[in-house]
C-alpha cells in the first residue's frame, strides 16, 4: 500500500507523541517542543479510539473525574502557548494578530483532506500561493477540506498571539464526537516565526463508558473473565493439593507458585484498567507494580517449563550445574520482559504503540527463542532417558506434554505472522476495535498451557510416579505395578486366578497318587 508524503508525516508525529506519552487519559503536555514538519510547525495532542456519543446523553455538564454514560468528548483545558522573546520582539504592543496556532481534530478516514500539493509536487500542510491559486485555501493556514461524512470536520480551533505578548491562551472547548473512530489531535502553526514554541496544558478524551482509550476499554471485561478462569483453576488445583498433601512434589509447588501469580496479575490488571477508568488518571507507580508482577509470572512460568524439559524430579533429583545458568537467564528474561512492559503501558494513554517498543522487543523476542531451543532440546534427552529406563508412565505423560509444546509453538509463531500483518496493514490504527484481541491472545495461550501442565502433573494418590529414583530396577517395577493397578483388565485379575487354581489341583493329584502308591506298597 502506497500512502502519500503527508500520511507519511502524521505518522512521523503520532509516534513522537507516543514515545512522549503522558500520565493520564488528560494528555497532560508540560512545555512540550513544536517540531518542523514539511513547511509547517506542529506538536501532536494525541490519538484515541473513540466511540460516539449517545444520542440520549444528558446535556449536563461534566466535572472533572466523573463519568456519564453516553457523552463522548474532547476537552480542552488550561492549553497556553509561549513562543520566543526574539519572535514576540518582532511586533508592538497595540497589533493584534501576531501569531496564529490551529488545533486540528480529524478523524483517521479524514487525513487526506489536511494539506494539499500544488501541480502534482510534494504535498504541503501549509497553504502556499500556489496552492491558494488552486485550492482556495487561505495563505498562512493550514489546509483543510470538509469531511465526507460531515461538513464540520475536520474541527479547526483558531488561538491568536497578541501584540508582543510572549504567551496566549487557548479558549476552553469541548468537541462532541459525533462518529466512532480513531481520532487525532494536532497543535499546527503556519508562522516561520514561531519557531521554537512550546505548549502545556492538558486535553480530556472520554469514552461514553468512561476514560478507557478505545483500545484498552475490552481489556477490562477480558481482565475479568481471566481472572474468574484463574479462580476456577485455583479452586481445582487446591483441592488436590490439600487431598493428597503428603504425596506433592517440589514441582507441583512450582505449578502453584505460577497459578498465584496468574490469578494475582490478571487481578491487578483488572483495578488498574478500573480505576483508569473512572478517574482519567493513570498513576505510575501502580501500573508499575502491576507489569513487575506479569513480568516476574511470565519468567517463573518460563523456567518452569524449562525445567520440566530437563527432567527435574524426574530422572535427576536437582539441575546440578545448570542451576546458575537457569537463574542467570531468568533474571535476563525478567529485565527484558519488566522493559518491554514498562514501555508498553507505563504512562501510555494513545492507541499508538510508540517506536521505543520496537527497540524493546527485540531482545525479548531473542530471549524467547533461546528459551525455546533450549526447552525442546532437554525435551528430547529427558525423553531419550526415559525410553532408556522404559519408564512408560512417565515417558506417556511426557510425550503428551511435548505434543503440548510443540502446539503452543505453532499457535505462537501463526499468531506472529497474523500480529505483523494487522500491524502492516493498518498503520493508522483504524481497527482499534479488535486491537484489543492481539494483547489478549497470549494471555489466552498462556492460561491454556498451564492448565495443560496442571492436568498432567497435578497432585494425586500416585503423584510419586513422577518422582526421581535412584534405584532404576526399582523405578521400573513400581512403574510397571503402577500401570498393572491402573490398567489391568478383568480378564488378566481371572487368568491370575486360573493359574492358581490349576497349580492347587496339580498338588492335589501329586499328593493322591502318592498316596495310592503308598498304599499298594504296604499291600
Amino acid at each position: 500500500m502506497k500512502f502519500s508524503n503527508l500520511g507519511l508525516i502524521l505518522v512521523i508525529a503520532i509516534v513522537f507523541s507516543a514515545i512522549d506519552g503522558g500520565n493520564t487519559s488528560m494528555h497532560v503536555y508540560d512545555h512540550e517542543i513544536f517540531r518542523e514538519v514539511g513547511n509547517a510547525f506542529l506538536l501532536s495532542g494525541g490519538s484515541e479510539g473513540i466511540v460516539s456519543s449517545s444520542s440520549s446523553r444528558s446535556s449536563k455538564p461534566i466535572e472533572e473525574g466523573e463519568i456519564q454514560d453516553g457523552h463522548s468528548f474532547i476537552r480542552f483545558e488550561n492549553v497556553t502557548f509561549w513562543r520566543t522573546e526574539e519572535a514576540a520582539a518582532q511586533h508592538s504592543s497595540m497589533a493584534h494578530s501576531t501569531g496564529l496556532i490551529q488545533a486540528f481534530i480529524f478523524e483517521a478516514s479524514d487525513r487526506d483532506n489536511i494539506g494539499g500539493s500544488a501541480y502534482g509536487g510534494q504535498k504541503a500542510i501549509c497553504c502556499t500561493q500556489d496552492l491558494a491559486k488552486l485550492e482556495g485555501c487561505k495563505i498562512g493556514e493550514v489546509i483543510r477540506r470538509p469531511s465526507a461524512w460531515d461538513l464540520k470536520w475536520p474541527i479547526v480551533i483558531n488561538t491568536q498571539f497578541s501584540g508582543d505578548s510572549i504567551s496566549t491562551e487557548m479558549e476552553q472547548a469541548e468537541i462532541n464526537i459525533p462518529k466512532t473512530g480513531m481520532y487525532n489531535l494536532f497543535f499546527m502553526t503556519c508562522d516561520p516565526s514561531l519557531k521554537g514554541m512550546v505548549m502545556s496544558g492538558k486535553t480530556l478524551w472520554k469514552n461514553p463508558d468512561g476514560y478507557l482509550p478505545g483500545r484498552m476499554a475490552p481489556l477490562m471485561n477480558f481482565y475479568i473473565l481471566m481472572s474468574v478462569a484463574y479462580v476456577l483453576l485455583s479452586v481445582a488445583w487446591l483441592f488436590q493439593y490439600i487431598r493428597f498433601w503428603k504425596d506433592i512434589l517440589q514441582i507441583q509447588n512450582y505449578i502453584t507458585l505460577v497459578i498465584g501469580l496468574g490469578l494475582f496479575e490478571m487481578t491487578l490488571w483488572y483495578f488498574e484498567y478500573s480505576h483508569f477508568n473512572r478517574t482519567g488518571t493513570r498513576p505510575i507507580a501502580i501500573t508499575t507494580w502491576v507489569v513487575t508482577i506479569g513480568a516476574i509470572r511470565e519468567t517463573v512460568s518460563r523456567l518452569l517449563i524449562l525445567s520440566v524439559s530437563m527432567g527435574y524430579g524426574v530422572v535427576r533429583p536437582t539441575l546440578g550445574g545448570l542451576t546458575s545458568k537457569v537463574i542467570l537467564l531468568g533474571l535476563t528474561y525478567f529485565l527484558a520482559s519488566e522493559l518491554l512492559d514498562i514501555a508498553e503501558n507505563v504512562g501510555t494513554i494513545d492507541d499508538i504503540i510508540g517506536k521505543a517498543r520496537l527497540f524493546l522487543v527485540l531482545p525479548d523476542v531473542f530471549l524467547d527463542a533461546f528459551l525455546i531451543l533450549w526447552i525442546f532440546t532437554s525435551l528430547s534427552k529427558t525423553l531419550e532417558q526415559l525410553q532408556a529406563k522404559r519408564s512408560s508412565v512417565k515417558l506417556d505423560i511426557y510425550r503428551k506434554f511435548s505434543n503440548a509444546l510443540a502446539v503452543t509453538v505453532i499457535a505462537s509463531v501463526a499468531w506472529i505472522c497474523y500480529e505483523v500483518y494487522f500491524k502492516a496493514t493498518d498503520p493508522f490504527s483504524e481497527q482499534w476495535q479488535s486491537a484489543w484481541i492481539v494483547t489478549a491472545f497470549w494471555d489466552i495461550l498462556a492460561f491454556a498451557l498451564l492448565c495443560v501442565i496442571c492436568y498432567l502433573w497435578g497432585p494425586s494418590q500416585s503423584s510419586q510416579r513422577y518422582a526421581y529414583s535412584e534405584e532404576v530396577g526399582d523405578e521400573y517395577d513400581d512403574e510397571e505395578s503402577q500401570s498393572l493397578t491402573k490398567g489391568a483388565t478383568e480378564g488378566d485379575l481371572s487368568l491370575v486366578k486360573q493359574e492358581n487354581y490349576v497349580a492347587r489341583c496339580d498338588s492335589d493329584q501329586q499328593d493322591e497318587n502318592g498316596d495310592d502308591i503308598e498304599e499298594g506298597k504296604r499291600e
